[in-house]
């Protein structure tokens, strides 16, 4: 059996903003061989020639602007999740994977979704106007002018609540970083990444290693994630104590794995992970996030680190899919 994915979304013609017609997406087997799901879905792709510098801003007549037809029912659901795809298509896919097979895994309607994805949000072009202070691994935020990525981001959440989503995530790590301003004057529930996993944990009830501290949560990621902040903050509403890697590590081990793997040297990436891994175990976490696509998925699947590791994308696809259910029981009693 196949689970196939098909959908039809038709849209006035906006030149550089939004064009996609039908899109059919690849097949995979099934791990249920009694189960054949068949799920709607729009994946839209941007302008590759959009540059984000080029986007206009949010104004309260920009519903005017777009006006979409479904020919299904896929926009009208009221359990449809709007999902605006991050600097790494390939991790926007990965987390719609997640997403289907985690909500129809048990023979369950899948997860409506509508996907709005940009290539010219890419990670370079973020990290590439960054000045990065070594001293503590700060962005400089004096070089840096992230308005026109924002307003980029704001363009795709306002056309993913016009195309018919009632629920809006963002699965990727750096454009969390400016959940705040592209959530401003958003009426639908829009998840957090950060929120996500920190609930998640709170959930666990885990316990600390040593007795009379509290329970320790390490975070390794990008400096640009770290230096937001997002990730130490929402664990610390919760109670946690977060870790992060020190100078010495950020320096001598994490940034030369990301190093190392941008220069196609897996191996050596990898064993570099495991040694900042290992750093913070050391430093008594409980667990330690990865805030990264690229590091969460550097370690092989068998790697017995990652027991000790988690993907936030993971709380977030959970939390999306708990809200789905959640909606669609509450839209069949009214």
């Amino acid at each position: 059996m196949t689970m196939s994915f098909h959908a039809t979304v038709n849209c006035l013609p906006i030149p550089g903003i939004l064009s996609k017609p039908r899109s059919q997406f690849r097949t995979r087997p099934n791990p249920n061989p009694s189960l054949s799901v068949q799920m709607s879905s729009a994946f839209l792709q941007t302008d590759e020639s959009k540059n984000p510098s080029e986007s206009k801003k949010i104004s309260g007549s920009s519903s005017g602007l777009f006006k979409c037809q479904a020919q299904n029912s896929l926009l009208s659901q009221a359990n449809t999740v709007g999902i605006i795809g991050g600097v790494s298509v390939f991790s926007t896919l990965i987390f719609l994977e997640k997403l289907v097979w985690w909500s129809s895994r048990n023979g369950e309607e899948g997860v409506p979704f509508v996907v709005c994805n940009d290539p010219a949000l890419d990670e370079g072009f973020i990290i590439s106007q960054a000045s990065f202070q070594s001293s503590v691994c700060e962005i400089s935020q004096k070089e840096v002018n992230y308005e026109p990525i924002i307003q980029n981001l704001k363009h795709k959440r306002v056309f993913l609540e016009q195309s018919g989503a009632r629920c809006l995530v963002m699965p990727c790590h750096v454009s969390n970083i400016w959940h705040d301003e592209i959530s401003e004057g958003c009426s639908l529930p829009f998840l957090h990444v950060g929120e996500c996993v920190a609930r998640e944990l709170k959930e666990a009830k885990l316990k600390p290693l040593d007795a009379g501290s509290s329970v320790r949560i390490g975070v390794l990621a990008a400096c640009e994630t770290i230096a937001a902040g997002f990730y130490q903050e929402k664990l610390q509403n919760q109670g946690f104590e977060v870790v992060l890697p020190d100078k010495a590590t950020m320096e001598h081990i994490l940034i030369p794995a990301l190093e190392s793997l941008n220069k196609r040297d897996i191996e050596g990436a990898r064993n570099l992970l495991r040694v900042a891994i290992q750093v913070l175990l050391i430093r008594g976490v409980n667990v330690v996030i990865l805030a990264s696509d690229e590091l969460h998925n550097l370690l092989p699947r068998e790697d017995p680190l990652l027991k000790k590791c988690i993907d936030p994308m993971d709380a977030l696809a959970r939390s999306t899919i708990r809200w789905a259910k959640s909606a669609k029981k509450v839209h069949k009693k009214t």
